[in-house]
């Protein structure tokens, strides 16, 4: 197991999981499932190593594999301050 050390924002001590990782790529949402990260029980602040950031750059760069992959549907929800 990785030591990801201690939480740069509030100084808990990291704990390695899996977590689902989302980004935004040419107006299009990608989620990469079971990444390896270290994450701060605390705050909840996310990490990960050099080597599987390369890893995710590298699937996020593969469009052949992006027209494979499961889709999904997300809700989007306009920002309003008064909720009714």
């Amino acid at each position: 197991m990785y030591d990801y050390g201690e939480c740069h924002v509030c100084g808990q001590r990291m704990e390695e999981k899996h977590v689902k990782q989302d980004f935004w790529v040419k107006g299009k949402l990608i989620v990469i499932e079971e990444v390896p990260a270290g994450v701060c029980p605390q705050c909840g602040e996310k990490v990960v190593k050099a080597d599987v950031g390369r890893s995710i750059a590298a699937l996020v760069g593969n469009s052949k594999r992006l027209r494979k992959a499961r889709t999904m549907n997300v809700p989007v929800i306009r920002f309003a301050r008064e909720v009714a």
